[in-house]
């Protein structure tokens, strides 16, 4: 094997277990919050292009509920959690059993899923920095109803330029023979990536 395709799956391999150890601190304080168990599948953990971000939630136009926190510290980025609204119902509904509206979110469903956004973000990220020994420290998210879109262009307008590359961690939770799919993304800033793999001790080439 080329040893750069060797390096890039060692580096996948760790973003995997950091993927796997945040998923289960995820399931544990989402069970402790609602107090029943939440079973979530292993996720599927990739590095994808920035401008790929959008095509994995049904392109530009789709309209997602988005939960936006940014990342600050050593290796500063954003992070989004994005979910189709019929799956967002869904997750209202089934996991967290709160009566939704057809149409619309109030302010009690748009709370639950910030904080159901909230807490996979700090559980991954927590996970991350524990691997990496890095200071990441999520600020207080945001969350909005928009285009895929409008919402990564919001993340750049507000934070300037954003890396080349995101970290999608799909997450799917398990509802009886439901699954109820997100996706979860950490974006770097241009230089965070090469300080995350250079404190794991790979070289970021």
């Amino acid at each position: 094997m080329n040893p750069l395709d060797t390096l890039e799956a060692f580096k996948l391999d760790v973003l995997k277990e950091v993927g796997n150890i945040g998923a289960g601190n995820a399931a544990t304080a989402l069970s402790r919050l609602l107090d029943k168990p939440v079973d979530m599948n292993v996720p599927t953990v990739s590095l994808i292009p920035f401008e790929q971000v959008a095509d994995r939630v049904g392109g530009f136009e789709q309209v997602v509920i988005a939960v936006f926190l940014r990342v600050e510290g050593d290796a500063p980025g954003n992070m989004f959690f994005l979910i189709e609204e019929h799956s967002a119902k869904k997750l209202l509904r089934n996991l967290l059993s709160i009566p939704v509206s057809e149409e619309g979110y109030s302010e009690m469903e748009f709370s639950a899923l910030a904080e159901i956004g909230n807490i996979l973000a700090g559980s991954y990220l927590s996970s991350l920095a524990d691997f990496t020994q890095l200071y990441m420290s999520p600020t207080v998210p945001a969350i909005a109803i928009d285009m895929a879109g409008a919402i990564l262009s919001y993340g750049l307008v507000q934070y300037g330029e954003m890396g080349d590359s995101a970290l999608l961690i799909d997450t799917t939770f398990l509802e009886g023979r439901e699954e109820l799919a997100g996706h979860f993304f950490l974006i770097p800033d241009p230089e965070s990536f090469g300080k995350i793999f250079s404190a794991l001790g790979v070289p970021n080439e």
